[in-house]
């Protein structure tokens, strides 16, 4: 978990929204049974999660996910993995298939 010692007025009020309906005509192979921010990135990590990340660090505790494309892989990835924000600290995820 991170852990923000600080953070700024804004990105404890602001939501995060990762537009993650990719198809990714350009990784073709890669892209045959997920979407592209599913496509896995140097072992565990998939590429959403750098973007997710980001979010995190920018101290912006509130992210929604909307997905489109071929989202079942990304949708179990997220519920298993970034499933560790609780609302009872004002934190949220929020996946909108």
């Amino acid at each position: 978990m991170v852990e923000i010692k600080r953070t700024q007025p804004l990105a404890r009020d602001a939501m995060a929204y990762v537009l993650a309906g990719g198809r990714g005509s350009r990784l073709r192979e890669l892209t045959d049974r997920r979407a592209k921010p599913a496509v896995y990135f140097g072992g565990k990590t998939r590429i959403i999660d750098f973007a997710l990340s980001n979010a995190l660090n920018s101290g912006i505790r509130r992210l929604g996910v909307a997905t489109q494309y071929k989202a079942h892989s990304l949708i179990r990835h997220l519920q298993r993995g970034w499933n560790f924000l609780r609302p009872e600290r004002n934190e949220s995820f929020d996946i909108l298939p």
